[in-house]
């Protein structure tokens, strides 16, 4: 368990352990995200690319896109198609 202690700002220093864990470095935000009642903090970039990968979950499969040729193809007619 890691400690932080409140300033009479209301700010907190993160332990080291957590900076790094969470991969934040000097000016990055952090997601507060509730759950059950408890805070989890994140780091928002992370998060916003497993929604990302999330959202995407078996589009592959749905298309029919078992080879890396398969999306080179795909991303070329789709190129294709906003160049018209």
């Amino acid at each position: 368990m890691e400690l932080a202690k409140i300033t009479s700002k209301g700010q907190i220093t993160l332990p080291i352990g957590i900076r790094r864990a969470l991969k934040l470095k000097d000016g990055d935000k952090i997601a507060f995200i509730e759950q059950n009642g408890q805070y989890v903090l994140a780091n928002p970039t992370m998060l916003a690319i497993k929604q990302l990968q999330d959202a995407f979950d078996g589009f592959a499969e749905e298309n029919g896109l078992t080879t890396e040729d398969d999306v080179v193809a795909l991303v070329k007619e789709l190129r294709g198609e906003r160049k018209q």
